[in-house]
């Protein structure tokens, strides 16, 4: 289960095999760059790639049509949509 974020905590503690320090450190060297930029770097490309992923939803042409003709036209309200619509608060 994700962690709350601490907002107050500019610091982040990992534990790794020392051959992959060894690796990453390396690699920020052949980077030209610190060891701390490349992780943070590479670790928000990938985040960034991964809430992209979550967020984008992709459907086939099939899908797609059929989302814009629900659009266009969309179904009488049933029973159980009524009453929802009848339970909401009253607006100003």
């Amino acid at each position: 289960m994700p962690r709350a974020v601490v907002e107050d905590n500019k610091r982040m503690q990992l534990r790794i095999q020392p051959e992959q320090k060894a690796m990453l450190m390396r690699a920020a060297a052949l980077r030209n760059t610190d060891l701390t930029d490349f992780i943070v770097q590479l670790a928000v490309r990938e985040a960034k790639a991964v809430i992209e992923q979550a967020e984008h939803i992709q459907l086939s042409k099939r899908d797609s049509l059929l989302v814009l003709d629900l659009l266009e036209n969309p179904p009488a309200p049933n029973a159980k949509l009524r009453t929802a619509i009848a339970a909401m608060p009253k607006l100003v």
